[in-house]
This record gives C-alpha cells, structure tokens and sequence, in this order.
C-alpha cells in the first residue's frame, strides 16, 4: 500500500499557492460557508476537518460554534504551520494534530463531526476506504461525516475541465462517481448527495453520511 503524503496542489513548491488557487479558482468561499452552515453544527460538540491544509475551514467553523472543540488533522507539517498562524491570527483555539487520513490518533467514537474538504481524492482507493473506515470508528453513534470533493462531471463542459484532475491516479475514483461505493464498503449506509459546485478543475460534490446506532 502507498502511505506516501502528496502535498497541496501536489508538490511541495507550489504550497504558498495553495490558498491562492483555491480562493480564485474554486470559489473557496462558497463551498467552505455552505459546508459549515448545513453540517448540523451545535455548541458543545467534538468536530473534526480531515485533511484541514492550512485552516481556512477549520477556521470557520470554530467561529461559527466557538464553544465546541475543534481539531484540524493534517500529515503535511508546512501546512499546519500556516494552519496555526492563520488560528493566532483570527483569535481562535484549535487543536491541531499530525497524521494521516487512514490512520488517525484518535479513539474510537471520539467525534459528533468529521468534514473533509479536497482530501479524498488524493487517496488512492485502498487507502480511501481505510479513511472512511477509521472515520466510521472515531465518530460517536449519530455522527455525521460530511465530504466535499471531486464528483463525476454532471454535464460536458465539466467533463472537459475535469480532464486534469482525472488524469491523477487517485482522482479517478472520484471522476467515475465511486466514493458513495467506497463508503458503503467501509460499513456507511444511506450516502446522500447534498449540492454540487462548479470549479475550474471539475465538479465538487457535498456527500452526506450518518452513522447510525446500529452499525
């Protein structure tokens, strides 16, 4: 299996544009803020961004519930440093921890909230559903796991600008639409597909899951 960290926008040099792109290009904005406002957040309940990058989600949503814990997870070190920079600035208290998506240093049903924005698909499928399996372990019965990603292009013009990411190895799975699958494999029930957005790299697709008090 491959546990090799692919960085930001994939190499290591292009980091510092990583906020750049995603704020122009993306429409960043958008997608975070919708994110944050249909995730069910309350006060008082453990929330964690999977693959947090440098924070601006992280960020946003502990500015929106500042009376629930909130830990941003990363395996990228450089990342995290911009992360807490961005967190002193704002005049927020996040906890921030190093590791991987498919292994990650926590105990079981620890959270009420994992969000995962433009992680997934640097994941190859094997170490995808390793992700979706430990986040099915660390969320608490009624949790929810909510991901943004690249979907399978609803139309042709987003087909033609997804050329590029789907030109990725571990995007692929995203563009032939098989994260509903692979979440269903790793023990996820009833995957369901909030909102799509329109990006200059492809469609990115709001899925929703809950963990349900019988699995």
């Amino acid at each position: 299996m491959e546990d090799t960290y692919i960085p930001a926008l994939n190499k290591k040099w292009l980091t510092p544009l990583y906020d750049s792109v995603l704020k122009w290009g993306m429409r960043e904005d958008v997608f975070k803020r919708h994110l944050v406002v249909q995730t069910h957040l309350q006060p008082n309940l453990r929330i964690l961004d999977l693959g947090c990058g440098t924070g601006t989600l992280t960020i946003l949503i502990k500015q929106r519930q500042p009376a629930s814990e909130v830990t941003g997870l990363d395996g990228d070190p450089h990342v995290l440093e911009i992360a807490r920079a961005k967190a002193k600035k704002a005049e927020v208290d996040i906890i921030w921890d190093m590791g991987m998506a498919f292994n990650m240093p926590y105990n079981p049903e620890s959270f009420d909230r994992v969000l995962s924005c433009l992680i997934i698909h640097h994941l190859t499928a094997d170490n995808k559903r390793l992700a979706f399996q430990e986040v099915l372990r660390i969320l608490k019965p009624g949790g929810e796991f909510h991901i943004i990603d690249f979907g399978k292009p609803g139309d042709l013009p987003m087909a033609l600008v997804s050329l590029i990411i789907g030109r990725l190895d571990e995007a692929g799975d995203n563009m032939k639409g098989l994260i509903p699958v692979l979440l269903n494999e790793a023990g996820f029930n009833d995957v369901q597909e909030i909102i799509r957005f329109k990006s200059i790299f492809g469609e990115l697709v709001h899925y929703q899951v809950k963990k349900t008090d019988r699995l």
